[in-house]
């Protein structure tokens, strides 16, 4: 920004910006501008992502989800009703979530969403209008005299002290969790506040991730995985599943079984030394945004092998936060769950995220919030914060030499 730039103004202009962009929701595009840090988005997005900088320890995700939520907060607060224009118009001009009322998927461009809102009964007079007019001026009369003021005075409070970001993190993160990953949009989006998977990565997001092991001695004997996922695109007909456990001295990779809500095809290998890969097909193919539910299972029957890891490796378009009801009952995000083998119990065991093979077995020092204690002879773990396409997440399994 220049010296004699109207901070207010290029704040108006980042929020219309991020409006019209037809194919990118706003969080995919505030991440994008973190994590570039040149171009258009980061120059034009600044009066909303610098700020976050006083964040404490706050990754491009959590900046990202922080200056979204506070977009989202501030939002919520126009107007006395739900039927209040302003509200609804920004709300439709930002992707949040559609009332009922609203059959369709939010459209591409600013104008065709405005036109959806014509489903709102009252909203915009009765019989409604027939064009867009009144949306538009109540865009621009939101935007300029009520959630550009607030996001301003609001925004430099928290550029000043940091402390308050938290609430707003967890608002994002809390949309994010409810519509399976797809904050901006309460659509299925392959790019919603998380890295962009590699290309060919699996056209899914995983709302709910939970695998269950059952060891043998050292080893993990069976494995069972639960998925809730949402399709990213049309025609999705099933899951590419391999079951990888770190050994001693190499990686397994184990057929797997259908178990429910799948059918199991195995992909054929090129070479014998190839990964071992299992097609789980879906009963019907899902459309994008629709979601669901399967299990599969893993055997391994060498079970003089050591295992040091139970391993889920994102080759999708990632994992929502977690998040555990009372009792203990995962609702959302990755849970990795052991039960070990009663005369065989390990010395420690931790959590890792995001860490190469080399790092996950750097054992985290005493009262590290990562190690984890065995009780009544099972361990586990729910990873709070969302699990990014093209990383490992995990339980390292430290074992005494016996």
């Amino acid at each position: 920004m220049t010296d004699n730039a109207n901070p207010l103004r290029e704040l108006e202009t980042a929020l219309r910006w991020m409006a019209t962009r037809k194919h990118a929701p706003p969080l995919g595009l505030l991440t994008h501008a973190l994590e570039t840090q040149d171009g258009d988005s980061a120059i034009i997005l600044a009066p909303l992502t610098e700020p976050t900088a006083s964040l404490p320890n706050g990754t491009v995700a959590t900046r990202a989800l922080a200056a979204w939520g506070l977009i989202i907060h501030e939002i919520r607060r126009i107007g006395s009703t739900d039927d209040s224009r302003r509200r609804n118009t920004l709300a439709a001009a930002f992707r949040l979530r559609r009332r009922p009322e609203i059959a369709e998927p939010w459209k591409s461009t600013l104008d065709d969403r405005f036109k959806q809102l014509l489903a709102l009964p009252g909203v915009f007079g009765d019989p409604p209008p027939s064009t867009t007019t009144p949306m538009h001026k109540a865009w621009r009369s939101g935007l300029t005299e009520k959630l550009g003021p607030a996001l301003h005075r609001r925004l430099g409070q928290l550029a000043a002290d940091g402390s308050g970001w938290e609430f707003y993190v967890a608002v994002a993160t809390q949309v994010d969790a409810e519509h399976g990953g797809a904050a901006t949009t309460a659509e299925a989006h392959p790019v919603v506040g998380y890295r962009r998977p590699s290309e060919g990565a699996q056209p899914l997001f995983m709302q709910l991730f939970v695998t269950t092991v059952f060891m043998r001695r050292r080893t993990v004997y069976r494995r069972i995985t639960e998925r809730l996922v949402v399709a990213q695109e049309d025609d999705v007909d099933g899951y590419t599943a391999t079951a990888l456990v770190g050994a001693a001295t190499d990686t397994a990779n184990l057929p797997v079984r259908a178990l429910w809500g799948c059918r199991a095809a195995p992909v054929p290998m090129a070479h014998a030394d190839d990964m071992r890969l299992t097609r789980l097909v879906f009963p019907t193919p899902l459309r994008r945004g629709e979601k669901h539910l399967f299990s599969s299972e893993a055997i391994d029957e060498r079970i003089e092998e050591r295992r040091r890891w139970v391993n889920v490796e994102i080759d999708h378009h990632g994992i929502a936060p977690g998040r555990i009801l009372d009792g203990g009952l995962p609702v959302s995000g990755l849970t990795i769950r052991i039960r070990f083998d009663e005369d065989y119990l390990p010395e420690a065991c931790w959590w890792y995220a995001e860490r190469t093979e080399r790092q996950r077995a750097e054992r985290p020092s005493l009262g590290d919030p990562r190690l984890l204690t065995v009780v009544d002879g099972a361990v586990h773990h729910t990873f709070s914060q969302p699990c990014h396409p093209r990383d490992s997440y995990g339980i390292f399994l430290s074992w005494p030499d016996r």
